[in-house]
């Protein structure tokens, strides 16, 4: 994707980007989010790429007093940003994630958008090798197995039924680094195919769809296990035919995605899925596209132009939105100075379930020893002031 015009505003990246830490080092005097809960005027030490049970011989002791210590953000659904898409060159891909990393996602999982067959194997082949990298976590496949009734931002003329054949194909393409594929499993072939990733230990997601409400049943029956974008792209929820909304939440076993950037979604709406699935179940996203990190402007979201206008994205032709520009920093904020979640909550939903759902729960999502150092620091107001990946600073925090 490509923007005709950058327009650097609030978005824009914190400066000091990738600024390698001294190890071993000591952050001391913040508030740190722990599994457990919060520790006020807490420590947390890094050695090398891992956090340290205790404080290394020789550590640099760093003051953070009245700061916020994280876990990085993981963003399970994401299709791009500071002018650059996933769909892109391998130059593209890397300027995408270093734009998210620079807004606390240090763990990120790229999504493809609907296109050609032979394209999107292309796409796989070159997200692949960043996965193998450990630049980006896996791949996400939205489209094109998505009903028409619900395409959103997606071209209808690309879309197919999700017959096992065609999603193997993008399996097999992904060299088993695909992480998740979103389908409209009441199409012919959306049970069988559901059956089929969760054979290959890939998630299955339902989006994009307007399955029923026994529809939806059956699916989750079969092995899936997300609801992609919850709310979004599929039938509202009624009193006679309750449709995949009601399906979704009331099922232990399936994860509520929610893109907290005030256009999305209503506040009732996201209290509604909090109440009902409960924090344990809700991850977080940004389903960015291109202008996550830069701005207003025209863009391309796979062959549709699109319009960010106000920082929301609408497809040109048809007005329907297109993606968010949202970056997981911003969500962060939403979600406990709107929303009013308690930081342990909101923290839940951004790092520990979606490291859960990718099966890195034992490296990620979590500041605990022996983990990754993998850090977001925010000061009282909730803003970002430093990212950590792997012990090396993304950005460097400036403190008096």
């Amino acid at each position: 994707m490509a923007n005709e015009r950058e327009t650097p505003g609030a978005d824009s990246a914190p400066p000091a980007a990738r600024t390698t830490t001294t190890n071993p080092l000591v952050l001391t005097g913040a508030h740190v989010v722990l599994p457990t809960g919060t520790v006020r005027n807490g420590q947390l030490a890094v050695d090398g790429t891992r956090i340290a049970a205790e404080a290394p011989a020789g550590a640099r002791r760093v003051d953070v007093s009245g700061h916020w210590l994280l876990p990085g953000f993981v963003d399970i659904h994401n299709h791009g940003g500071g002018g650059a898409s996933f769909s892109g060159t391998p130059e593209d891909i890397l300027k995408a994630i270093h734009t998210h990393r620079a807004h606390g996602t240090t763990t990120l999982v790229a999504s493809t958008v609907t296109d050609e067959t032979d394209l999107l194997v292309h796409q796989a082949g070159l997200l692949s090798e960043l996965a193998e990298q450990g630049e980006i976590a896996g791949i996400h496949f939205e489209g094109p197995f998505i009903s028409p009734c619900r395409k959103g931002a997606h071209s209808e003329a690309l879309l197919r039924d999700p017959e096992p054949a065609e999603v193997r194909k993008l399996i097999d393409a992904a060299r088993g680094q695909a992480k998740m594929v979103t389908l409209a499993t009441e199409l012919p072939g959306g049970i069988d195919s559901v059956r089929l990733l969760a054979e290959h230990g890939v998630i299955a997601a339902i989006g994009h769809t307007d399955a029923s409400y026994e529809q939806t049943v059956a699916a989750i029956d079969a092995g899936a296990t997300v609801a992609t974008h919850l709310f979004n792209a599929m039938p509202a929820l009624n009193h006679r035919a309750p449709g995949p909304i009601a399906a979704l939440l009331e099922d232990e076993r399936v994860t509520v995605e929610l893109i907290n950037d005030g256009t999305h979604l209503h506040p009732a709406a996201l209290e509604l899925a909090f109440r009902h699935a409960g924090a344990d179940r809700v991850a977080f996203i940004t389903d960015a596209m291109d202008a996550a990190g830069i701005g207003d402007g025209r863009y391309m979201l796979g062959p549709l132009e699109v319009e960010v206008s106000e920082g929301v994205a609408r497809l040109v032709e048809g007005g329907s939105i297109a993606g968010s520009t949202l970056t997981l920093d911003r969500a962060f904020r939403r979600a406990v100075t709107v929303d009013k979640l308690s930081v342990e909550d909101a923290v839940t939903a951004l790092s520990a379930n979606p490291a859960r759902l990718l099966g890195l729960s034992d490296r990620i999502g979590s500041l605990e020893p022996g983990k990754d150092a993998d850090l977001v620091l925010l000061d009282a107001d909730f803003e970002l002031k430093g990212v950590m990946r792997r012990g090396e600073w993304v950005v460097a925090p400036q403190l008096a």
